[in-house]
């Protein structure tokens, strides 16, 4: 069966398939885990219930390092330039 699910295109072994997907995963995990230990934080933070949901307290982040940008302002409507007939 030409062209199936079996068909090696680049005559590469079976294994190699399923080994470069799981050698991408150790390597991105093991990036993740040097970059949280290279970000100096001591203290993590934990969430507490506060009425209406939770509140993170502590953690490496001043709410002065969050950027918000302004609300975008509503375009002032547009008037039609004729009536609009009513539907039957």
């Amino acid at each position: 069966m030409r062209g199936g699910v079996g068909h090696r295109l680049n005559g590469a072994p079976r294994g190699a398939r399923a080994a470069v997907p799981l050698l991408a995963a150790a390597v991105l995990g093991t990036l993740a885990i040097v970059t949280v230990e290279q970000a100096g934080c001591t203290d993590p933070g934990h969430y507490v219930a506060v009425q209406g949901g939770y509140e993170l307290v502590g953690g490496c982040l001043a709410p002065d390092d969050l950027v918000v940008p302004a609300a975008p302002s509503a375009p002032a409507p547009v008037a039609p330039s004729a009536p609009v007939p009513p539907r039957s």
